[in-house]
């Protein structure tokens, strides 16, 4: 059961926060149009070596390690300035620094704490900024860390859904089954040591480079 302290984190992963989240598929538009993801079943591989090897992994530990790092700026500068050097592509840096930096803006005006503060004008990584914010007003790692992992996942099948490969029906049953995985995937990244990070989604990243040029798309990523 959800903690009264850990409410603010529902609001801000929620599709409704303004971070613009519905604008990226993480190169899943252009995996629909190389014929790698074209049903629940393709999907579901894509999205499994996603958590088990790719960016939003990193993105967890990203996560974790900002809210390990939250109550120290320097430490905290130094965990984004690695997330976004980790991003892989051009269209992977908007991404990160695009929801980031909006969520850096619409939480300072709403929901302020002093973690907040150690960001500049420099871009800021989504889950550096998120994990920061999640220490700053007490919301416990072990509760944050899946549900942040969940909310990653929840939206790239919304952009399958979308793309019309999948149904709701079936995006739910998706993420259901997925949940095990991402939690798993969670209590790993809380003893991640960031010097450590890697990915190797390779067609993933391959993905998102192509992506920059496909002709026709709905996505920025």
């Amino acid at each position: 059961m959800a903690t009264s302290s850990s409410l603010p984190l529902w609001v801000w992963l929620s599709p409704a926060f303004p971070v613009g989240a519905y604008a990226y598929s993480h190169g899943i538009e252009w995996a629909v149009e190389a014929g790698d993801v074209r049903d629940a079943a393709s999907l579901r591989l894509w999205l499994e070596d996603l958590a088990d090897h790719g960016g939003p992994r990193l993105d967890v530990c990203l996560f974790a390690a900002a809210h390990r790092a939250a109550h120290d700026p320097a430490a905290l500068v130094d965990v984004n300035q690695l997330a976004v050097a980790l991003a892989a592509s051009a269209e992977r840096r908007l991404e990160t620094t695009g929801q980031g930096t909006a969520f850096v803006a619409a939480a300072r005006a709403a929901w302020p704490c002093r973690p907040l503060d150690a960001f500049g004008a420099e871009p800021v990584a989504y889950p550096v900024a998120l994990g920061a914010a999640a220490a700053g007003h007490g919301v416990a790692l072990d509760e944050a860390g899946p549900a942040f992992a969940v909310a990653l996942f929840a939206n790239f099948v919304s952009a399958a859904s979308r793309l019309s490969v999948i149904g709701q029906t079936d995006g739910q049953k998706l993420i259901a089954a997925l949940m095990p995985r991402l939690v798993a995937m969670s209590v790993e990244a809380t003893a991640s040591d960031p010097e450590a990070l890697g990915a190797c989604a390779f067609r993933s990243e391959l993905a998102a480079m192509k992506h920059e040029t496909q002709y026709s798309r709905l996505f920025r990523s």
